[in-house]
């Protein structure tokens, strides 16, 4: 009772209650002037009434009752108002209103901290912001009000009568902060201004800061591009790749806010932006820089380089969408001439009438800084606005009618109409585009653009000259009518017609450029220039590039074929290059926004791996990056080349790993090749398991418990990535790596599929079955090496380590060994009518199947799975050198397996000899290499119609 009558003078022990609060507002009450014996005291209590509040607004509406009542607000305003630990306090003052607005969810408690107007109060009050942590927590503080606003409590804070908005004009101030988290505080502050559907509040920003706001921030970022293109031309040797890489980070997140603005849909805000970023930024700046060379009548001040105002005018097209600006930018560089750079074009090019006359556009500072403009426009009674008092023209439609015409400033003459201005047909309009003859005669800027593809000494400008094109074809605001003007299609052309032959005439002879020896085109310019090509050309996988033109795009894939053959070799590391780059290549396509935000492009070109560019984007160094950057340059022109003619490729990748066993699968293994092993992991786990050497593959089964002769595929790594040692102490052992096939640009060691030591039951299984892997492995890698030749057109002798392909066929193949059994069972045989093998044999309905494993391939001394034969299958010559092979010892059976007892040395040669004689090798459809066994005659042997059932992928099963 005492407590309660003396309101709360002792500490209640319970710190989230109405009473402690209670308590702290006496403690307020008593320190009311700061002082360094109290300002610890008051910040703890500052502290310690935010989370009562957060608390409050969970359980106890009485708690902001209470803080209402006492009206603590004003506490906070007096603390702040005095000098003496200022900064101290108003730290955790900002904080505590921070934590507060970012953790109350109640809407009622969110009015009553927002009641008063204390908060903009607290806005408007003059910080110290010369303290880094009183700046941080203040500019925090009022972004984390900007994620309150809506159309409820955007009243709070935009005062009608007064004609004020404190949260919006005093954020802005900060726009070009020395510190990037401000500037990215306000852009997000800003942001959330515009999305509160309030048309006073949008009309208040429109007329009194618009105009002031965006006239600041694009002088701001005209000077970051001067800041951009200081670092391009002092940094050739790339020693400040860092600092481009900052600024242009910058750079492309001003881009991106102007999108997110222009995207909001505000017509007379948008107007206000666009006409600042044409006449203060894009056409003074950028169209004039990269075109400055073109027109030497005039003479602007500043101006950058033609590279970095490619690389601007690229983002400005790959990131903003807005129709009314990207059309006009776009207009300008198809078909505009000097008269941009007037008065009047000025005024023609504005995206809505003006009563007030333009000046030139150039590149020029505001009148006077921010603050200053914003209070003279609050202030005065007038508006600002450049379009209150005149009548707006619909804007897309005056835009859309101004890009029909060939020249914005010139109507068509009689004489010569605009095909997409008479009443024809739209086959009409088309084939008079065709015939009409292009002309860059009084078009500067897409003359100068055409200028850049000519191909030189590297292609520093050709590259973004090329994403300029592509970025115009691929963005959503240019309409397709715009493009089509000058003959080349866009993305949502429907059909093509016909194609601007200079334009692809240049982009031909850049790409021939990129296939000759020692070509300084890198492949991220060869990369977008096929891809702009394919979309200039190729429309439902139909082309219409003319003979002529075709010609030459066949002549620069036969260079880089050359080229290629120059680094073909026998070695192994051009077997896994070939493979690695065409992994490489189709697990990462071009992310054309990705590449052309690299700073790394806007310097020049390279060779040096140390500056860490990626090797698309830079030039080759040694003979290994040069045999790689062949290697891709082939892949390329040959897709190129397959797409034109409408084809699809077949002979890439060299193998498909989907045709091969794979672990899991359930095999057939009658008759099939096994040699028992004990697999010890590298953790101690040992697994009894039969191991197969396929062509191709090895592969570890685990029989089938449940299926006599059959087994699960446990394991199967591919032969050509096998690494076999022997084990100098254990001559039944072996040492078994197989590697995971990995990109070339892959970093560190990769991890192997498989590291395991192989035991076997004695040292002869042990050597047989090293001799068989590492003859697999080689084989497999010829069979490779063949696939490569072929497709580079390689003679039929290019080496001993490298035999030329066999000149027949696999369909040839096929078809003697198929009419041989058909011969064979007409004359009389046992199969079984029910068996997969006379379905084959008859042409059924299983005539999908193909053998796992031929019979002539063998390891010696392997376990071998027998079936029961049926009479007449097994010829008396083959029955007499089995039985003539085999030694007195029992036969041992295990889990329905039969082991074969090893036959003697002799006879394992002349058998060897006899399978070599009989076998051919040959490439399968999908990528498999098979041996298919033939007798003297040109018939199958005997062991041929012994083969392994299977209807697809190699004897694999669906079970």
């Amino acid at each position: 009772m005492l407590r309660k009558a003396f309101g709360g003078l002792w500490r209640p022990k319970n710190p989230h209650s109405l009473d402690h609060l209670k308590y702290l507002h006496s403690v307020l009450s008593k320190n009311q002037t700061v002082n360094e014996s109290n300002k610890s005291l008051l910040v703890e209590t500052i502290r310690s009434i935010a989370e009562i509040l957060i608390w409050g607004d969970q359980n106890d509406s009485s708690v902001f009752d209470f803080f209402l009542e006492r009206n603590m607000h004003s506490f906070f305003l007096k603390f702040m108002d005095q000098k003496t630990g200022n900064n101290y306090v108003c730290v955790q003052l900002l904080q505590t209103l921070n934590i507060l607005f970012e953790n109350i969810r109640n809407e009622t408690s969110i009015y009553y901290l927002l009641s008063n107007n204390h908060v903009n109060s607290i806005i408007i009050h003059k910080f110290d912001f010369s303290d880094e942590e009183v700046m941080a927590y203040y500019i925090s503080f009022l972004k984390t009000l900007s994620f309150r606003l809506n159309q409820h409590t955007i009243h709070f804070f935009y005062n009608e009568h007064t004609n004020d908005f404190p949260l919006y004009t005093e954020a802005i101030k900060f726009f070009n902060h020395s510190e990037s988290m401000v500037r990215i505080a306000v852009r997000t502050l800003s942001l959330n201004v515009y999305r509160v559907k309030d048309e006073r509040m949008l009309k208040f920003v429109t007329d009194k800061t618009a105009a002031p706001y965006f006239s600041n921030l694009v002088w701001f970022i005209g000077n970051h591009i001067l800041e951009i293109d200081d670092c391009v031309r002092n940094d050739a040797d790339h020693k400040s790749m860092n600092k481009l890489r900052d600024v242009v980070a910058e750079h492309l997140d001003h881009l991106y806010y102007i999108n997110d603005i222009l995207s909001l849909n505000i017509a007379s805000l948008n107007r206000v932006l666009s006409d600042h970023l044409l006449n203060r930024l894009f056409i003074p700046l950028y169209i004039y820089s990269f075109a400055r060379n073109s027109i030497p009548t005039e003479d602007m001040k500043p101006y950058v380089s033609p590279v970095v105002a490619l690389f601007l005018l690229c983002q400005v097209f790959l990131i903003i969408t807005h129709v009314p600006l990207v059309r006009l930018l776009a207009w300008i560089i198809i078909a505009g001439d000097m008269e941009v750079f007037t008065e009047r074009g000025a005024t023609l090019y504005a995206t809505s009438p003006r009563r007030k006359g333009m000046v030139k556009p150039s590149f020029m500072a505001p009148p006077e800084p921010l603050d200053k403009l914003l209070a003279k426009n609050i202030l005065s009674a007038d508006s600002d606005s450049d379009s209150d008092s005149e009548p707006e023209l619909p804007v897309s439609s005056s835009v859309s009618e101004l890009t029909k015409l060939p020249s914005p400033f010139h109507v068509p003459g009689i004489a010569s109409p605009d095909p997409s201005l008479l009443s024809i047909t739209d086959e009409e309009k088309q084939l008079l585009l065709s015939e009409a003859s292009f002309s860059l005669e009084n078009r500067p800027f897409l003359s100068a653009l055409f200028s850049a593809l000519d191909y030189s000494d590297n292609d520093y400008f050709q590259l973004f000259s090329l994403c300029l094109i592509y970025a115009m074809q691929v963005n959503t605001g240019i309409n397709k009518e715009l493009l089509e003007s000058i003959q080349i299609p866009s993305k949502n052309s429907q059909e093509l017609h016909f194609y601007n032959k200079t334009l692809v005439e240049k982009m031909i002879q850049l790409a021939s450029a990129g296939c000759q020896y020692d070509s300084r085109v890198r492949l991220v310019t060869l990369e977008i220039l096929i891809t702009s090509l394919q979309m200039i050309l190729i429309r439902d996988d139909k082309s219409i590039l003319m003979d002529e033109h075709f010609a030459e795009v066949e002549g620069a894939r036969e260079e880089s074929t050359l080229i290629l053959r120059n680094f073909y070799k026998s070695e192994e590391i051009f077997l896994d290059m070939f493979e690695d780059e065409f992994r490489e290549m189709n697990k990462k396509p071009l992310n054309f926004e990705f590449v052309m935000s690299d700073a790394s492009l806007l310097l020049p070109p390279t060779g040096t791996p140390l500056t860490g560019i990626d090797f698309r984007k830079r030039l080759p160094c040694g003979e290994v990056e040069k045999t790689r950057k062949a290697i891709r340059t082939f892949f390329l022109l040959r897709k190129l080349s397959l797409s034109l003619q409408g084809l699809k490729e077949t002979s890439l990748p060299l193998s498909n790993p989907d045709s091969f066993v794979q672990a899991g699968d359930v095999l057939d293994l009658n008759n099939s090749d096994l040699l028992a092993v004990t697999v010890v992991s590298k953790d101690g786990t040992r697994q009894r398991r039969f191991l197969v050497v396929d062509l191709m593959q090895l592969i570890l089964i685990e029989p089938d418990g449940h299926r006599l002769g059959w087994g699960v595929a446990k394991f199967s790594g591919f032969l050509q990535d096998l690494e076999v040692t022997s084990d100098k102490d254990d001559s039944r052992c072996l040492y078994v790596t197989v590697h995971k096939p990995s990109s070339g640009n892959s970093k560190g060691t990769p991890t192997p599929l498989l590291s395991a030591a192989f035991t076997f039951d004695d040292h002869i299984r042990c050597m047989a079955a090293k001799q068989r892997l590492t003859k697999g492995r080689t084989k497999a890698r010829q069979r490779k090496m063949h696939l490569i030749a072929k497709l580079l057109e390689l003679p039929t002798t290019v080496g001993t380590a490298c035999p030329s392909p066999p000149h027949h066929t696999l369909s040839s193949l096929r078809q003697g060994v198929r009419t041989a059994r058909r011969a064979r069972m007409g004359s009389g045989s046992n199969t079984p009518a029910n068996s997969p093998r006379h379905s084959v044999d008859t042409g059924g309905p299983s005539g999908s199947y193909r053998p796992l494993f031929n019979a002539n391939l063998r390891v010696p001394g392997a376990a071998a799975m027998v079936r029961a034969r049926e009479a007449g299958r097994v010829s008396p010559r083959r029955s007499r050198e089995r039985s003539l092979s085999r030694e007195a010892s029992p036969v041992m059976e295990s889990e329905g397996i039969r082991m074969e007892p090893i036959p003697r040395n002799q006879e394992v040669r002349g058998h060897e000899g006899e399978a070599q004689e009989a076998q051919e090798e040959t490439s399968f459809e999908a990528g498999t290499t098979w041996y298919v066994g033939e007798g003297a005659e040109g018939g199958p042997t005997e062991d041929s119609s012994c083969v392994t059932d299977s209807p697809r992928r190699g004897a694999v099963h669906d079970v």
